[in-house]
């Protein structure tokens, strides 16, 4: 059973949050708020034989798969746009998977502009990283790119979806910060175990409550499209039944749907950065329909 502590409706919609469907909007204080833009990866080699046949993802040679040419050709589309449409300026913090594909996707998005090489900055991708032929990719004017365990792909069974050691990642994708990972090696994937959908809901939960942990406010995650189906529709219950399908709905490959996360239950400890408190320098302030109410 998932314990539901937040709600996430999309952007477009946050005027109109909806607790109950026949009432009218809510409102929420403005820091119990974070703005989430959730990204699934490009197109990896194990998708082309997936989407024909659903055993391909069974195959060996898909372990750890990394992205397409066509899928760098959706890293860089997706990348035009986060620039074209300023988001790039606002976010505060990208969030990765640590699998080659969203490892990939995230700094092909988020990172940088061209390396140029330099003793005293390190890429957040070396030259040719998964095969990729592409060239490196500069640490530079850009937010910071953290890999986390939480955020992966349904785990156990599939290839595709297991990971190399943190000490291989982090020779291809030197800036990254895998700090967070405490285990060198893949001790989350079993060759003959599956996560029940459930668990993967309950894994995303714990996800969304470690946001609250984090000082930004606007933050970009690049994940699975199983891991994203599964947590989102956990949520979005208590929004019209057309949100939910919005929010909930399959994700593309390199797809961007931004969204806002409220905190409910008082997980988060930021305090408001734009309110003011008033009354400086003291004076008399009684409203006036704090007067109404006494005569009556």
């Amino acid at each position: 059973m998932v314990s539901v502590v937040a709600m996430l409706v999309p952007v477009s919609m946050v005027h109109y949050i909806d607790m109950d469907t026949s009432a009218g909007p809510s409102l929420f204080p403005l820091h119990r708020c974070k703005t989430l833009h959730l990204v699934r990866h490009a197109q990896g080699i194990h998708n082309v034989d997936g989407d024909k046949n659903y055993k391909a993802y069974m195959s060996p040679e898909y372990f750890d798969a990394h992205i397409t040419p066509l899928g760098w050709q959706q890293v860089d589309n997706l990348r035009k746009h986060v620039h074209e449409c300023g988001l790039a300026k606002r976010i505060d913090l990208v969030i990765t998977s640590p699998l080659l594909r969203t490892l990939q996707t995230a700094v092909g998005v988020f990172g940088g502009d061209g390396y140029t090489d330099r003793m005293d900055v390190v890429p957040l991708m070396v030259a040719n990283a998964g095969n990729s032929g592409r060239a490196a990719i500069s640490s530079l004017n850009c937010p910071p790119i953290v890999a986390v365990e939480l955020c992966r792909e349904h785990l156990g069974v599939h290839p595709c979806d297991k990971r190399r050691n943190i000490s291989d990642y982090q020779f291809l994708f030197p800036a990254v910060d895998f700090s967070l990972i405490e285990s060198d090696e893949d001790t989350c994937w079993k060759a003959d175990v599956r996560e029940t959908t459930e668990e993967v809901a309950a894994r995303g939960q714990k996800f969304l409550n470690w946001l609250w942990t984090r000082k930004e406010k606007e933050i970009a995650i690049v994940t699975h499209s199983g891991f994203l189906f599964h947590t989102l529709s956990a949520l979005g219950n208590d929004c019209h039944p057309l949100v939910k399908k919005e929010i909930c709905k399959h994700f593309a490959n390199c797809e961007l749907r931004s969204m806002v996360i409220v905190d409910r239950s008082m997980i988060g400890f930021d305090p408001s950065t734009t309110n003011y408190p008033g009354k400086i320098p003291s004076g008399l302030d009684l409203p006036s329909d704090v007067v109404d109410e006494k005569a009556d």
